[in-house]
């Protein structure tokens, strides 16, 4: 089985496929944040270090398709391949990080790509305000994302909302801004029962 959490920066998906992956027994696979060398570079200049960081993740995120498709274990993934190019690389071109050419380059490399990548068996999107992202971005304290621009931010929510509500697949809609999952385990339960009536349920395509 495979299950993909989605959500914008700050919405809190590292620390719901934590709780996932204990909670069920599933293979935790996070979005590499620590090991990224573009990171810290790409928050200063943006417009340099764009196209660099995409394909980056979009390496790193192919890899994680792979170990899907060859391992007999159930998954928790952090973030999706569909993601970095539906959500990200697109926000970047059309704010001017990532020109034309580029963009189109990475689009060609994206789709040769997906073309053996089968949509998770339960994708479960974070949805969270701006203000709250903005909360926990803080919160948290990563020092190249105290640089962090709004109408990045803005422009990501937007493509979220526009790509979730033409998503093809099985999936669930956390409210990030009043279910507190990590501090509550009354929320966190909420959303268990979620994917249980949706991965085990009697109807779980109602």
């Amino acid at each position: 089985m495979y299950i993909a959490i989605a959500g914008n920066i700050g919405c809190g998906k590292t620390t719901l496929t934590n709780m996932l992956a204990k909670r069920y027994g599933w293979e935790p696979h996070f979005e590499p944040v620590e090991n990224n060398p573009y990171l810290s570079d790409y928050y200063a200049d943006m417009k340099r270090w764009a196209f660099n960081i995409q394909v980056f993740f979009l390496s790193k995120r192919y890899k994680d398709v792979l170990e899907i498709a060859a391992s007999d274990r159930s998954i928790v993934l952090d973030r999706t391949i569909f993601e970095d190019a539906y959500i990200f690389a697109s926000n970047l071109h059309d704010m001017g990080m990532i020109d034309d050419r580029d963009y189109a380059n990475y689009l060609s490399l994206f789709e040769t790509m997906i073309s053996t990548v089968r949509l998770p068996d339960l994708l479960i999107y974070i949805r969270s305000s701006i203000s709250t992202l903005v909360s926990q971005i803080q919160k948290r304290g990563r020092d190249y994302e105290q640089s962090m621009r709004m109408d990045f931010l803005q422009g990501l929510h937007e493509k979220y909302e526009n790509w979730i509500k033409d998503y093809k697949g099985k999936y669930i809609i956390v409210d990030g801004d009043t279910l507190k999952f990590e501090q509550n385990p009354e929320d966190f339960q909420k959303i268990t029962d979620q994917i249980d009536a949706r991965l085990y349920g009697l109807f779980p395509d109602v």
